[in-house]
């Protein structure tokens, strides 16, 4: 098991004046960090990758659809074209810092409905593109985690059932699904159920807060959680995720509205010890 820290608490960019956060959470005690991915060029992710490994930090990555120009479920080619190429940008950016795994909702834009569920049609159109940058990823050593996300910020994927289903059709060794902790609150009847019965389809786990504030200062059932992954063998990462204010555009895009945390060295540093403690007591 490894304990990573995801740097949208921060940034949806990572410039060269945000290095010396790799500095600060290797001293608390993180083993990685997820790196967002929402612009840049794949010179500065290999510099990005060279200041990781200079603090003996591994990486992830994560990313989401920009807008509904980049839609892999779409009835429209030209939007399912642009979506393909947006996760195949975010599968190269991802090897050129050294990361593994790209995670996040690679099927749509945050906050877009039609006013209807899912249709068969978006279902298909989804698995064959997925299918599709899947073989990508495997060439660049890449690994995908599909995210289901609550019904207020996508209607394709709410449910940890949804994604696990979608990631079997598409039938891909390097495509598993994500299990975060936030959503599961919201949408599974039974959150630590959902998580044991498909943890064989689990390849990356988010720890974030049923509030999206610090992890364990919150009502999610964390010992229990802990104690499915550990029984049962999970051996990936546990990324804290945690959302403020500061980032005008993803607040609006995950509604948050309010501070949910007193200041962001409670989150990383109260969050590790919350892990590492709640891991090795479980």
């Amino acid at each position: 098991m490894q304990i990573g820290f995801n740097l949208l608490l921060w940034a949806t960019h990572i410039e060269e004046g945000d290095f010396h956060l790799l500095e600060t959470l290797k001293k608390v005690g993180y083993d990685g960090v997820e790196v967002p991915l929402f612009q840049g060029d794949l010179a500065h992710y290999r510099k990005l990758g060279r200041a990781l490994a200079d603090n003996g930090l591994a990486a992830t990555t994560v990313t989401v659809m920009p807008d509904t120009a980049h839609d892999i479920v779409s009835a429209d080619p030209k939007a399912r074209q642009g979506g393909a190429d947006h996760i195949r940008w975010a599968i190269d950016s991802t090897a050129a810092l050294g990361g593994t795994l790209l995670a996040g909702p690679l099927h749509q834009a945050l906050g877009h409905f039609t006013g209807n569920g899912r249709t068969k049609e978006e279902w298909e159109r989804g698995v064959e593109v997925t299918r599709a940058c899947a073989g990508h990823a495997a060439d660049a050593g890449v690994a995908l985690s599909i995210e289901p996300l609550n019904r207020f910020e996508c209607y394709f994927l709410n449910t940890v059932a949804d994604a696990a289903a979608f990631v079997q059709q598409v039938g891909k060794p390097n495509v598993g699904l994500l299990y975060d902790t936030f959503h599961a609150n919201i949408e599974e009847k039974h959150p630590v159920g959902a998580l044991r019965e498909h943890l064989r389809w689990i390849n990356h786990v988010h720890i974030s807060a049923n509030d999206r504030g610090t992890p364990g200062k919150d009502h999610v059932p964390w010992a229990e959680t802990f104690s499915v992954l550990k029984e049962n063998g999970y051996d990936r990462w546990l990324t804290i995720e945690a959302f403020g204010r500061a980032l005008p555009d993803l607040a609006a895009a995950t509604r948050v509205w309010r501070d949910f945390f007193p200041n962001r060295e409670e989150v990383y540093t109260f969050g590790y010890r919350f892990i590492r403690d709640g891991w090795d007591n479980s």
